[in-house]
């Protein structure tokens, strides 16, 4: 099962996936660079990744199976595709954020674009 992460709950998500010691948390971005230009957020305690949802299968070396990954994209939709993607490939930490960037604009803040 995936964790499904409202934007507002996320700082304590990302606060109890954090080890002691190791590197944040990673937030990734899995959307368009269309879309990166138009509105991107950078939460505190995580490490933003832009990687359009296309190009994650071919660049999956790149990642870290053992840090905990927070997926984001517009509405959720592709986010929680990638997360299941991740998952299947033995990611031992993944959530995606419920309502993507559309809900942070509305529930954390409301000055990141919506579109």
């Amino acid at each position: 099962m995936i964790e499904q992460v409202p934007p507002r709950d996320l700082p304590a998500w990302l606060a109890d996936a954090r080890t002691e010691g190791e590197a944040p948390p990673l937030l990734l971005d899995c959307r368009e660079p269309a879309e990166w230009r138009v509105a991107t957020v950078q939460p505190d305690g995580a490490e933003l990744v832009q990687m359009p949802m296309h190009s994650i299968p071919p660049r999956l070396h790149e990642l870290d199976r053992d840090r905990p990954v927070a997926l984001l994209c517009h509405h959720g939709g592709r986010s929680m595709q990638v997360a299941m993607f991740l998952k299947q490939h033995g990611f031992a930490r993944v959530a995606n954020i419920a309502g993507g960037i559309d809900a942070w604009s509305v529930q954390v803040d409301p000055t990141v674009p919506r579109y």
